[in-house]
């Protein structure tokens, strides 16, 4: 954070891949951490796939960030690398959206938001759904990577011994949260009991 006044700004993306609850829960998990104001752009297709998958209405989707921008809008802050921020995840992420970091086309915001923050050398997860994967996946996965991002498929933690589908989602997205150096109390470490002792 620059000042005591200042939060540090955390941008999370929702496309339209299966598992729209990991951006969900990022941005319900990241409401009680004071230091952090969430910057959130959902896809179309990911308001569609809530109302599937979590009976998640978009205006609901919508009150979660403390700021939301529109998927096109490519002249907004996030655009440019002037505004700060701590990084980015995109969770879930489709292979379009994967496949537009990877080769540059910034064309709608969420690309355009990527890069910025590979040409800035900040932190970007993309928390990858599909399987099983075909060669042209995995050449994607490796570009993205060398462009400087992070490939983090969203594979449950069993370590954790998960009671709830829930359990597995915060452990996953607090996992992810931790290549920010946000920690949450709500992930299980490996060797650490439940109140984190060791």
């Amino acid at each position: 954070m620059n000042d005591d006044t200042r939060k540090t700004r955390m941008i999370i993306a929702i496309t339209g891949a299966s598992g729209v609850i990991y951006g969900i829960r990022a941005l319900q998990l990241l409401r009680d951490a004071p230091e952090i104001e969430t910057h959130a752009v959902i896809s179309p297709s990911a308001f569609l796939t809530a109302k599937d998958e979590v009976d998640m209405d978009p205006d609901e989707m919508r009150a979660l960030p403390d700021v939301l921008y529109n998927h096109r809008d490519i002249a907004a802050s996030l655009s440019s690398g002037s505004y700060r921020t701590a990084g980015m995840l995109v969770a879930p992420c489709t292979v379009k959206t994967l496949s537009n970091i990877a080769t540059c086309n910034a064309g709608e915001l969420i690309p355009r938001a990527a890069d910025v923050c590979l040409k800035e050398r900040r932190r970007l997860v993309l928390m990858f759904r599909e399987t099983p994967l075909h060669a042209g996946h995995i050449a994607l996965m490796e570009q993205a990577t060398r462009n400087g991002a992070i490939v983090m498929p969203p594979v449950p933690a069993f370590y954790s011994k998960p009671k709830t589908l829930m359990d597995m989602v915060d452990q996953s997205v607090g996992r992810a949260l931790d290549l920010f150096d946000i920690h949450l109390p709500h992930v299980r470490r490996w060797t650490e009991d439940e109140d984190g002792s060791s």
